[in-house]
């Protein structure tokens, strides 16, 4: 096992090595607190993530981390409280990576079952007019197009006046003046039909 170990990390068994041949005990250490910890850690892990193999997982990363400092579990020092801290922020980010990855799938299932199946023609509309919006931009004076940009994506007016390096007070005259030159060009472009 040891020789297959070897072979799927590449230049870590030398690593390890070494660490090791440095300090002999090192090794066996780090063997005693795995075979002392490990366990514990799993449950501890298992009981916050409602998963015994995720909490596995996330206990052989801790342990991992352990194993590339040597320094750490050679020391005498307090060596448990530091696996247990660091499988326990491994688990709180775990959790919140779960939670953020459930409302990212909630919002995009709301999205989808929201919206009407788009046809293929519908699909190639919305391209075009997408392609044309951005030949509009790409000809309005470069903070004209950056502040409706960024308006579009939901910048505060203050957010749009740091980014600009503008007053605050004239965000509103500037977005004005870009929606109009906006619409303007798209019009002598595309038609009042097609004007947004």
């Amino acid at each position: 096992m040891h020789h297959g170990v070897q072979e799927l990390t590449g230049s870590a068994p030398h690593t390890r090595e070494r660490n090791m041949s440095a300090n002999p005990s090192a090794a066996e250490r780090f063997d005693e607190l795995f075979l002392s910890h490990y366990a514990l850690i799993v449950r501890l892990l298992a009981r916050m993530l409602g998963d015994h193999a995720r909490a596995e997982d996330i206990a052989h990363e801790a342990f991992l981390k352990l194993y590339r400092r040597p320094s750490l579990h050679a020391s005498q020092g307090n060596v448990g409280g530091w696996l247990y801290r660091t499988a326990t922020n491994l688990g709180i980010d775990a959790l919140r990576a779960a939670a953020r990855r459930s409302r990212y799938e909630t919002a995009a299932r709301a999205e989808i079952q929201g919206q009407p199946q788009e046809s293929g023609l519908q699909r190639v509309l919305r391209a075009e007019k997408q392609r044309r919006v951005r030949h509009v931009l790409a000809a309005l004076k470069p903070a004209h197009a950056k502040a409706l940009f960024l308006r579009a994506f939901g910048y505060s007016y203050k957010e749009l006046a740091g980014s600009l390096t503008i007053d605050p007070g004239s965000v509103g005259t500037l977005l004005i003046r870009a929606e109009a030159e906006f619409e303007k060009r798209y019009v002598e472009l595309y038609g009042r039909e097609e004007a947004l």
